[in-house]
């Protein structure tokens, strides 16, 4: 087998991939405009964090961390705990975020919360995304 037919095999095979990626959704990163989210029973932490997350998050990120047309949802497969560890959040809060994933828009600093206050905030978050199936 010439170099040729080697690059051009590979290019054939890599192009079905794409296809079939991007069929599959892969490449779809717009979100609906808000997600039906199912809250389970809370921890006190995750209470907490939920109040917090009402009083400091809600406006964007949408009830119950479902998302809305100011922000993403975090009740979605590309903030499991494997992509956007805990520590994101806190990052995300203490600096802001450029948009990476979304098209809403840079996020800003959260102005005046604590790390332990967003450390409630990313429980409430986890515990909902488990009873959602965001493991």
């Amino acid at each position: 087998m010439n170099k040729r037919t080697v690059f051009v095999s590979l290019a054939i095979v890599a192009g079905a991939v794409a296809i079939l990626a991007w069929r599959a959704g892969v490449f779809d990163t717009a979100p609906p405009a808000s997600l039906q989210v199912t809250v389970p029973q809370l921890t006190e932490t995750a209470r907490a964090g939920a109040a917090l997350f009402d009083e400091n998050c809600a406006a964007c990120h949408g009830p119950n961390g479902g998302g809305s047309e100011n922000g993403p949802p975090l009740i979605h497969k590309i903030y499991e705990p494997g992509h956007h560890a805990d520590g994101a959040f806190h990052l995300a809060a203490k600096q802001g975020v450029r948009s990476h994933h979304w098209s809403f828009g840079d996020m800003p600093p959260v102005e005046g919360i604590t790390d332990d206050e967003v450390s409630a905030i990313v429980v409430y978050v986890r515990e909902v995304q488990r009873a959602n199936g965001i493991n």
